[in-house]
């Protein structure tokens, strides 16, 4: 089927999963959205204290041929079964979440925009940026409350992989953006792409 990808990415923090949250409220069921942690390899294996200290935040960390795979499948119009990540586990569970296709797939990831061939599956692709000490700030927030993380844990982990490689793989894929954005709760940045999506919808 025909249809428009786009693909959001930004540094942890940025306000990307708001940004990409507030679309899927807009539209519900009438897009779809993969979320690129989702498609973290698994770790089976791996004793938990070991999978605490692993790096996530490196392209290596993700299966993104899976997701480069279902991504082709929706287009081709075929339903497709998502896995589901467990972030107090450090691991992906045993859940799958089914996604039909749609006229319009949204994919948020802060790594979305490095692999090539995912990139080029973009129609639109967009980048969220914000204050390196606005993201470390929320990051600690989220995975505190909402991830049963230790603030200790979190510290740690932003510091030895989460900061340089953003540096190393983050921040150098925003200038392959078509929109840069300052925050998810940008007004006018939202309202223009909930206006494209609209048109993409409504037509035949």
């Amino acid at each position: 089927m025909n249809c428009v990808i786009i693909g959001i990415a930004g540094g942890t923090g940025s306000g990307k999963s708001t940004f990409t949250n507030r679309l899927k409220e807009a539209f519900c069921d009438d897009i779809a959205v993969l979320y690129h942690d989702n498609y973290y390899k698994r770790q089976d294996g791996v004793p938990f204290e070991e999978r605490k200290k692993m790096n996530y935040d490196h392209p290596e960390a993700f299966e993104t041929e899976l997701l480069l795979k279902q991504l082709s499948a929706l287009r081709s119009g075929e339903s497709v079964e998502c896995p589901v990540y467990d972030y107090s586990k450090h691991n992906r569970s045993d859940k799958f979440v089914k996604v039909a296709p749609k006229k319009v797939i949204l994919v948020e990831g802060i790594l979305v925009f490095v692999d090539e061939r995912l990139r080029d599956m973009f129609d639109i692709k967009i980048f969220v940026e914000a204050d390196a000490d606005e993201r470390i700030l929320r990051r600690v927030i989220r995975d505190v409350k909402d991830r049963g993380r230790d603030i200790e844990g979190v510290v740690e982990q932003y510091l030895t992989t989460v900061k340089p490689m953003h540096y190393l793989y983050v921040e150098p894929t925003k200038p392959m953006a078509d929109v840069i954005i300052n925050s998810g709760m940008n007004e006018v940045a939202f309202q223009l792409v909930k206006t494209n999506v609209e048109k993409i919808l409504s037509e035949g």
